[in-house]
């Protein structure tokens, strides 16, 4: 039997979560009170007919109901029960702006700022975290981003090492993207804005992304891209980070940056960590 604890901040992906797991053949248990955590679980493991069992906790249990569960799962663990714990974890921001656009009410911020409940409920659920098996920041993630990650580790039972990169693509023409952590500028490449047959298409067709790659210095700066990557990654995993925005810029974020931006990801698809693209201002004007 697979016994999965899906808790995380509000705001942040549990409910999707908690779906994903569903529509997968998962048994979910949502908001289980936690005086009957263990009686559950054992009741469970002792069912021939639960193959795969989630259960959802969060802060709706209260913050004395949040400690017990910390304290309990951790026992639970430490004499050898069989669970996981999946978190959900999103930037401070990011939940604010969730929690403006749905209007709703965070459960600790009824009297003060919505972002002053957010910090509470993370400095509340930091136990947790730390006892849990995979954390999934959903602050760049669409719902079919989730979807595959979820289905990587908890369907096709493949390595997941709690750690998110997002590629992206932009035109220094319209700004930085806000969200970058490393950005790079490859301005320096060869323009296929300058060739005729190339100029309407973008690095997402294989014409420009050949043209793009065909060059020397494309080719080592993706090698070095990957290379320092591959240092940084472990290095930020240790202090606790768990998504890494890399932004790529050229002049109008079609062609060069596009190109490179593939390139990088296909280095990284593969590999334990999460990993996605995206193309910020590929759409925008026909601009060097």
């Amino acid at each position: 039997m697979r016994l999965v604890i899906v808790t995380g901040m509000s705001g942040a992906g549990k409910s999707s979560g908690m779906r994903i797991l569903e529509d997968a053949g998962y048994f979910c248990v949502d908001n289980l009170p936690v005086s009957l955590l263990p009686t559950f679980m054992d009741l469970i493991q002792e069912s021939d007919e639960m193959e795969k069992v989630a259960v959802g906790l969060d802060i709706r249990v209260g913050k004395k109901g949040i400690k017990e569960a910390a304290s309990i799962l951790k026992n639970l663990k430490g004499e050898g029960m069989s669970l996981e714990i999946l978190y959900f974890e999103a930037k401070t921001k990011v939940l604010v702006k969730r929690y403006k656009e749905t209007r709703r009410v965070h459960p600790l911020s009824k009297e003060s700022r919505v972002d002053i409940g957010i910090e509470a409920e993370r400095e509340l659920l930091k136990n947790l975290k730390k006892n849990s098996d995979y954390i999934i920041d959903t602050s760049g993630l669409l719902i079919r981003d989730l979807k595959q990650e979820m289905e990587k580790i908890f369907v096709n039972n493949e390595e997941y090492l709690n750690f998110f990169l997002n590629f992206v693509s932009f035109g220094f023409k319209y700004g930085i993207p806000g969200d970058a952590d490393l950005v790079f500028d490859v301005r320096f490449l060869p323009n296929p804005f300058y060739i005729d047959e190339l100029k309407p298409l973008t690095g997402n067709d294989k014409e420009v992304y050949t043209y793009v790659m065909e060059n020397d210095a494309a080719k080592q700066f993706l090698k070095k891209l990957k290379d320092m990557l591959d240092f940084l990654i472990p290095q930020y995993i240790v202090e606790g980070k768990n998504q890494l925005v890399v932004a790529i810029g050229c002049t109008g974020g079609k062609h060069r940056s596009v190109s490179i931006t593939n390139g990088i990801y296909d280095r990284f698809k593969d590999s334990p960590y999460g990993c996605k693209k995206d193309h910020k201002d590929i759409a925008k004007g026909n601009t060097h």
